[in-house]
C-alpha cells in the first residue's frame, strides 16, 4: 500500500514574528513605554514585507501589548498583571509569583443560611448553613479585588479560628488537611455594586472583571463558591496551551 505523508504546514511568518515580538516584550527587551523599531527597520531585520510586519503588530495590538496605529508609532503598553490558571486558586500565590506583596482586609465573616441561588450552586438545600466571608484584597497596599467566599461548614468553620487578615485562606485550609483539589471558573464582566464601589474607590456601575469559582473536594462535593471582582486595569487572566495539549477552556452562553 502506498503511504502518503503530508508535509506539516509551517506557521505563517507573521505569526512567528508576533511570537518573537511578544517574547521581547515579556522578557523586557522591549520595555513598557518604549517605542518599537520602525516598520522599515523591522522589515530589514527580518527580511519580510511591510504587510507581514503590519500583521504581526496588529496581533500584538489586539492583545493589548502595544498601543499606537493610524499614523502613530507603536509603543509597548502598560503591563497588566496576568493571573495564570495555575494560580487561580490563591490570590496570595498569584501575588507572590509576580514579586508583589499581597494583602487583605476582612470586612465580615459570618454563618448564614444559603439562599436559593447559592444552594443551587453548592448542591445543598436553601437554608443550609454556609460560612460567608467578605474581604478586600490588595496588591502592594492598593485595593485590587473584592472577595466574596461561601464555604460549607466542614471547611468554613475552621476560619473562625484563623486570622483572615493574615494571609491565604486556601493555604490555611490546605494546611489543615482540607482537600481543595479542583476548581471550576467562570470569568465575565459585572458592574460594581455599592459595596464594590466603596471598597475599591470607584463609582457605582463601573466595570469589574469577575471570576466566579466552585471548588471541589476529591469526592466531587462542592466545598466553596466564590465571587471575586477585580479592577480590570490591575489584573487579567491568561490561559496557555500548546499544539499538543488542549486547555479545558469552554465558551458558554451568558444567562441573564
Amino acid at each position: 500500500m502506498l503511504k502518503i505523508v503530508l508535509p506539516i504546514a509551517e506557521e505563517p511568518m507573521h505569526q512567528r514574528l508576533s511570537e518573537l515580538f511578544r517574547e521581547r516584550i515579556s522578557s523586557g527587551a522591549w520595555k513598557e513605554g518604549q517605542g518599537l523599531p520602525s516598520e522599515a527597520e523591522l522589515c530589514g531585520a527580518h527580511e519580510v514585507s511591510r504587510g507581514t510586519i503590519r500583521q504581526a503588530l496588529a496581533t500584538l495590538r489586539s492583545e493589548g501589548l502595544i498601543t499606537g496605529g493610524r499614523g502613530k508609532p507603536p509603543v509597548v503598553a502598560h503591563a497588566v498583571p496576568s493571573q495564570p490558571f495555575a494560580t487561580f486558586m490563591s490570590f496570595t500565590e498569584w501575588a507572590h509569583s509576580m514579586g508583589r506583596v499581597p494583602g487583605q482586609k476582612t470586612l465580615e465573616i459570618a454563618r448564614r443560611g444559603a439562599d436559593e441561588y447559592l444552594a443551587g450552586q453548592m448542591n445543598i438545600e436553601p437554608g443550609d448553613p454556609v460560612v460567608q466571608i467578605l474581604r478586600l484584597r490588595l496588591l502592594d497596599g492598593a485595593p485590587t479585588m473584592v472577595e466574596r467566599g461561601n464555604f460549607v461548614p466542614e471547611a468554613g468553620n475552621a476560619l473562625f479560628d484563623f486570622d483572615t487578615d493574615s494571609g491565604s485562606i486556601f493555604g490555611y485550609l490546605t494546611s489543615l488537611g482540607i482537600d481543595l483539589s479542583r476548581g471550576k471558573h467562570l470569568i465575565d464582566a459585572v458592574a460594581a455594586d455599592e459595596v464594590d464601589a466603596s471598597l475599591l474607590g470607584i463609582r457605582q456601575g463601573a466595570p469589574l472583571l469577575r471570576e466566579r469559582r466552585l471548588t471541589f473536594g476529591k469526592d466531587g462535593s462542592v466545598l466553596e463558591c466564590s465571587d471575586d471582582r477585580y479592577l480590570p486595569h490591575l489584573a487579567n487572566f491568561v490561559i496557555e496551551n500548546t499544539r499538543q495539549t488542549r486547555a479545558a477552556l469552554v465558551r458558554i452562553p451568558l444567562v441573564a
